[in-house]
C-alpha cells in the first residue's frame, strides 16, 4: 500500500472512531480508560501532539473540541455523569 492511501485510510478510521464515540456519549471517559487504556482526552492529546509534529500550534481546547465535537465544557455539562 502506498503511503498516501495508508494516510487516507488512517484518517478515515480516526473519523469513524470519533463518530462512534460521538454516537455513544453515554460511555464515560473513565469507562474507556478502565477498559481500553485511553479516553477522549487522550485522543485530544495525541491529536495535539500530531499537529505539533507538523509544526501546527493547536491549543488543548481546540484539540478537545475536535475530539468531542463541541467545546469540552459544553460536553461535560451535557454528558458527563
Amino acid at each position: 500500500m502506498d503511503p498516501k492511501t495508508q494516510l487516507e485510510l488512517d484518517a478515515a478510521a480516526f473519523r469513524r472512531l470519533l463518530a462512534h464515540l460521538d454516537a455513544h456519549k453515554d460511555v464515560q471517559n473513565i469507562d474507556l480508560m478502565n477498559t481500553a487504556g485511553f479516553c477522549r482526552n487522550c485522543l485530544a492529546k495525541w491529536y495535539r501532539a500530531a499537529a505539533g509534529e507538523q509544526g501546527i500550534e493547536l491549543s488543548d481546547e481546540a484539540a478537545r473540541e475536535r475530539v468531542y465535537g463541541m467545546p469540552y465544557g459544553e460536553w461535560k455539562a451535557k454528558y458527563q455523569r
